[in-house]
């Protein structure tokens, strides 16, 4: 099971696969139907969960709750927003379905607790705490009773905030994953923290990923190189779709690349050499490679042979160059012919 994972120490952790998942969020715009291809669109690029957001206006918002971004004038305000970004509880278990079909882990984070509920029924892999869900513990202690693993997004939070959600999952003992975020969106690389990821692996001693809003795969790609357990990045279906976090969002294509990048990146990290045993499997690469000593002219047995008499040729057969300063001066016990390579046994 892919969150296996989140339970490793940060030092296990560096061996397990990437757990990497496309974020939908609110991309769907309201629209089950691509809600679905999302599902579809994330498989097939390779990822391992797909994860949404569960909105439950009268629950989470109130009238007066501000825009973030103006999106359009379609909804009259941000509560009318999430009324519309709504989905069922039969539609929801119709995503999950989607994604267990396909090989996803499903995933959702909550934003209220009637949301909360409604996915505990639905049935999640894990529970993902949005940054904006960290100060409330009410949320985290009642996913911490369901025993699942829980993700932490710090994206909005200080070091006080995160020690006390940890202490707040560690009390219970569920497998814990942590992830770097900054709440920019997008977000420039200077803002990216890929300092904080060994940090807040350190510190907490857990499995630490990166939510990652910069719309490219390069911080990505830069933290599997630190050991992350956890890779989230935003999704879109092409740069031309509409959406606050269009900007922020990788494309579907741009996912696959950054799955098989993370996937290159694990077996170079895990796959160290021996220099001199690389060496010596390639010797057949060194002697097309590598120069030896020659004859640069004929040579007579019985000739001391001088600098002039001898060059640096391919291909590696015979003696090495380093070898040349021990020649000078030597006497040939045979005839060599132009080009010929320098044995050892020519030598007296």
């Amino acid at each position: 099971m892919s969150f296996d994972a989140i339970a490793r120490s940060w030092e296990a952790r560096r061996q397990a696969p990437c757990l990497v998942i496309g974020e939908v969020a609110q991309a769907h715009d309201g629209s089950l139907g691509m809600a679905h291809a999302f599902i579809d669109a994330i498989a097939n690029a390779g990822a391992g969960a797909v994860k949404f957001q569960t909105h439950i206006a009268a629950a989470e918002s109130t009238p007066a709750e501000p825009w973030r971004v103006r999106l359009n004038t379609q909804d009259a305000s941000r509560y009318d927003y999430w009324k519309r970004m709504e989905f069922t509880e039969s539609e929801w278990c119709g995503l999950k379905q989607h994604a267990v079909e396909r090989g996803l882990d499903f995933l959702s984070s909550p934003f209220s607790i009637e949301a909360f509920e409604l996915l505990h029924r639905v049935g999640v892999a894990a529970w993902k705490v949005a940054s904006g869900e960290m100060s409330n513990p009410l949320l985290l202690e009642r996913m911490t009773q369901t025993g699942l693993p829980i993700l932490l997004s710090s994206g909005l939070s200080g070091l006080a905030e995160l020690d006390a959600a940890v202490a707040t999952v560690r009390r219970v003992g569920n497998p814990l994953g942590l992830l770097q975020c900054t709440s920019a969106y997008p977000c420039p690389p200077e803002k990216c923290g890929l300092n904080l990821i060994p940090f807040f692996g350190e510190r907490y001693g857990c499995t630490v990923g990166l939510s990652d809003h910069s719309g490219t795969i390069f911080p990505g790609l830069a933290a599997v190189t630190l050991g992350i357990g956890v890779l989230e990045v935003h999704v879109t279906l092409s740069r031309e779709m509409f959406g606050p976090d269009v900007p922020a969002s990788v494309t579907t294509a741009e996912l696959r690349e950054l799955v098989t990048g993370v996937r290159y990146i694990e077996r170079l990290m895990a796959s160290p050499i021996n220099k001199d045993a690389t060496a010596h499997e390639t010797l057949a690469l060194r002697r097309l490679f590598t120069k030896n000593i020659v004859a640069r002219t004929e040579l007579f047995a019985g000739t001391l042979l001088r600098e002039e008499h001898l060059a640096l040729k391919k291909a590696g057969t015979g003696l090495a160059p380093a070898r040349l300063p021990d020649l000078l001066g030597a006497r040939l016990r045979r005839d060599v012919h132009a080009d010929e390579p320098l044995l050892e046994s020519d030598i007296e």
